[in-house]
């Protein structure tokens, strides 16, 4: 997909506007089409590469599981509530239900946050396992239905990349005072950095680097990232993107809306986002691979590694990040900062072994 085929649709939602209480009654159910119609807000613009695409992904799932039942309308980001009010919107009753990213409501709790992804965290098969296995998905519950919402993930990206950046980054004094765009708890670690951080979505980001509002950036990876432009108005491209090792996408649906479902057509809605979880993130993986290849090869982007110095600087920052989070006065986030440490300690331990212990293998076998 072309970038001016989908950057001419309505903005991503860089400003955070919620939706009125005057709009927060659920629409009724087509009963008498005997079908339920549902609306899903998103927070990207339509067929965004990436989350736009998958979105669209869920909504088709959902209706085809349902065997037609459950009909759901997808509405991009500004076509009903801007980008950043889908959460609201959902949890408000405006909408059934929204695709989006938990790095985006860390102004709800700072506990959400962890769901979608951490600064030197978990990948994105450790983060389902933590949800499906490790009892992440009992606290997820939790968390949401504080706002009347029932969560699932859905997909995810992959290792994100540290961004594009106009300049070099050489040292640890390079990044102070560096105006960034990041989200999540990687803002958190890039401001102890002393790091200029400021959250928005990608056309904005795009708009802001333009502008020199940004000196740099991240958003998601090669192939999100070249659809957007960055690669014309900065060359550097950064990694490991260690702000994100991973990062979550999730449905959240309105809670009276899914518990007013039958349980099959509940069934649907949560196999729909389960089953979709690998085929988003092994579409981003391959689709990521291809882009980069172009990037370098016929737009001058030069791939450069963080200074090791950075990436212990950022290390440290980031265990700042999580020692505050596990001291926080509110008791359930404290309760998924502990399972999230807990797990992420077990699958590291393992890790040694397996996926990292065959990674450096294949890295060292040149004969194929």
């Amino acid at each position: 997909m072309k970038r001016r085929d989908f950057l001419k649709t309505t903005a991503t939602g860089a400003a955070a506007v919620g939706v009125t209480a005057g709009a927060a009654t659920l629409a009724s159910p087509a009963i008498a089409t005997g079908k339920i119609q549902w609306k899903m807000v998103t927070a990207w613009p339509k067929n965004l590469p990436g989350p736009g695409v998958a979105a669209q992904m869920l909504a088709d799932r959902i209706t085809t599981l349902s065997g037609g039942r459950l009909e759901v309308k997808l509405f991009a980001a500004g076509e009903l509530v801007p980008g950043r009010g889908v959460f609201d919107a959902v949890s408000e009753g405006t909408a059934e239900l929204y695709h989006a990213v938990p790095a985006y409501w860390g102004s709800k709790s700072k506990g959400i946050l962890l769901f979608g992804s951490q600064p030197f965290g978990l990948r994105a098969d450790e983060q389902f396992g933590w949800l499906a296995h490790g009892g992440g998905q009992e606290l997820y519950d939790e968390m949401y239905g504080r706002f009347g919402l029932k969560p699932f993930l859905c997909g995810n990206s992959g290792p994100q990349w540290q961004g594009w950046f106009r300049n070099e980054i050489n040292s640890v004094d390079d990044l102070k005072g560096l105006k960034f765009r990041t989200t999540g708890l990687a803002s958190e670690m890039c401001a102890k950095l002393g790091m200029s951080v400021q959250a928005m979505g990608g056309r904005a980001m795009f708009q802001a680097m333009q502008s020199g509002a940004l000196d740099a950036g991240e958003f998601i990876g090669p192939w999100t990232d070249s659809a957007l432009g960055f690669y014309q108005i900065a060359k550097n491209y950064y990694w490991p993107g260690v702000g994100e090792p991973s990062s979550a996408e999730e449905c959240a649906v309105n809670m009276e809306a899914y518990n007013a479902l039958p349980d099959d057509l509940k069934g649907a809605v949560k196999i729909a986002c389960e089953s979709l979880y690998n085929p988003v993130w092994t579409e981003y993986t391959t689709k990521h691979a291809a882009a980069l290849k172009q990037l370098v090869e016929t737009k001058d982007v030069q791939v450069k590694k963080l200074p090791e110095e950075v990436i212990i600087a950022m290390g440290n920052a980031a265990g700042e990040v999580i020692s505050e989070l596990r001291g926080d006065s509110d008791e359930l986030v404290k309760r998924i900062t502990e399972s999230f440490i807990t797990y992420r300690k077990s699958v590291a331990s393992y890790m040694v072994y397996a996926d990292n212990g065959q990674m450096n293998a294949r890295a060292l076998n040149y004969t194929y």
